[in-house]
C-alpha cells in the first residue's frame, strides 16, 4: 500500500532541510527521518498497537541520540504503551508538534 500524502509530508518536516528520509535500517527496513543532528523519527497513522510497536521496533535499532514517535492524537497513549512495551525511550508527539509524551527506557 503507498503511504499517504500527509505521511509523506510529516516525514519531509521530521527531517529538515538537510535530514535523510527514508534512511535505510538492517533487515530490510527503513527509518521515516533521521536529521544530522542525529534525532530518528518514526511516522505511524494508524493506531494500530501491532504498528505502534512495528515503529517503536525500527527507532530502537536506529542510531540516534533521540528517538521521536509522531502519531495522531488521540493514538498517543497507545504509542506511550508501544514504547515501554518495546524498551526505548524517547518522545510520542502528536502529527501537529502541540503536545508531547517522554518515556524513559526503564519504564
Amino acid at each position: 500500500m503507498s503511504e499517504s500524502e500527509s505521511h509523506r509530508r510529516a516525514k519531509a518536516r521530521a527531517a529538515g532541510k538537510n535530514g535523510e528520509v527514508e534512511n535505510p535500517l538492517p533487515g530490510k527496513q527503513r527509518l521515516d527521518a533521521l536529521t544530522p543532528s542525529g534525532k530518528a523519527t518514526e511516522v505511524e497513522r494508524s493506531g494500530v498497537q501491532k504498528g505502534l510497536e512495528a515503529a517503536a521496533k525500527r527507532l530502537k535499532q536506529a542510531d540516534a541520540k533521540q528517538h521521536v514517535l509522531q502519531v495522531p492524537q488521540k493514538d498517543m497513549a497507545a504509542a506511550v504503551e508501544a514504547m515501554k512495551k518495546v524498551g526505548v525511550g524517547g518522545t510520542v508527539k502528536n502529527m501537529a508538534g502541540t503536545k508531547r509524551v517522554s518515556v524513559t527506557k526503564g519504564s
